[in-house]
């Protein structure tokens, strides 16, 4: 599958930005921006903001915590005009397809500490001085991570088939359940590592990642993960 990007959809060449600043007319207007609850995350030094995203490395200790973070910070100041899951409804641009590197992350910077005036009408608030750079960059980090449209077709069945036999094992225990359950985190998470992102980041957070994660062999944590995917593929529908 070939990987579009947020500059390739819009266009191609020097008039990139530009072109991007009138094409953003998304009516977020008067709406007031959300508190994000970072304290999951270190504190970044005050003054001069980041230019690159700091948890950006899957394998780093805060990468885990910049999602997580990063989806509630979302959900409750962006989806409303940008889509749920970062998918565009097409009024706004598609943000999964902004690439992970120092032009995306600059791109980013901008809109979202000084937001985007029209014709004298705030089409998007400025979020920097009211959330900071912690929320700036989970929500960063949230959307680079938003899988490729197709990016999970190949694992559909087995991912249903998964679905449906973790189901089965509710209630179940023992040493022979437990051992099954580890062979099924280890699935997810190879098919976790097969799903590509729209944005070019090293990693994707997906269902398989998200389910993967949750299923640690105890029966609480067996029937979060059976209702992430629920969830996470009635939402792929």
């Amino acid at each position: 599958m070939q990987r579009k990007t947020l500059t390739a959809v819009i266009v191609t060449g020097a008039s990139v930005a530009a072109m991007t600043m009138n094409t953003m007319a998304w009516a977020h207007g008067d709406v007031a921006p959300q508190a994000v609850d970072t304290s999951a995350l270190p504190t970044l030094e005050e003054g001069d903001w980041l230019l690159e995203n700091p948890w950006r490395d899957p394998e780093g200790e805060n990468w885990a915590a910049a999602v997580k973070v990063g989806a509630s910070g979302y959900n409750q100041n962006c989806a409303r005009c940008h889509g749920l899951e970062a998918i565009s409804g097409g009024l706004a641009p598609d943000l999964r397809y902004l690439e992970a590197d120092e032009f995306g992350d600059e791109w980013f910077l901008e809109r979202f500490r000084h937001g985007y005036t029209q014709n004298g009408i705030t089409k998007m608030p400025a979020f920097g001085d009211l959330l900071g750079q912690e929320a700036a960059w989970a929500i960063r980090t949230y959307i680079e991570t938003r899988p490729d449209d197709g990016a999970l077709d190949d694992h559909d069945d087995r991912l249903h088939d998964i679905l449906g036999e973790l189901q089965a094992m509710n209630g179940q225990g023992g040493e022979g359940a437990n051992a099954a359950l580890d062979e099924y985190r280890e699935e997810l998470k190879t098919i976790a590592a097969e799903v590509g992102t729209a944005s070019g980041a090293p990693r994707a957070d997906s269902v398989a990642s998200r389910a993967a994660a949750a299923l640690d062999g105890s029966e609480k944590n067996l029937d979060e993960t059976v209702e992430i995917l629920t969830i996470g593929l009635s939402a792929a529908q």
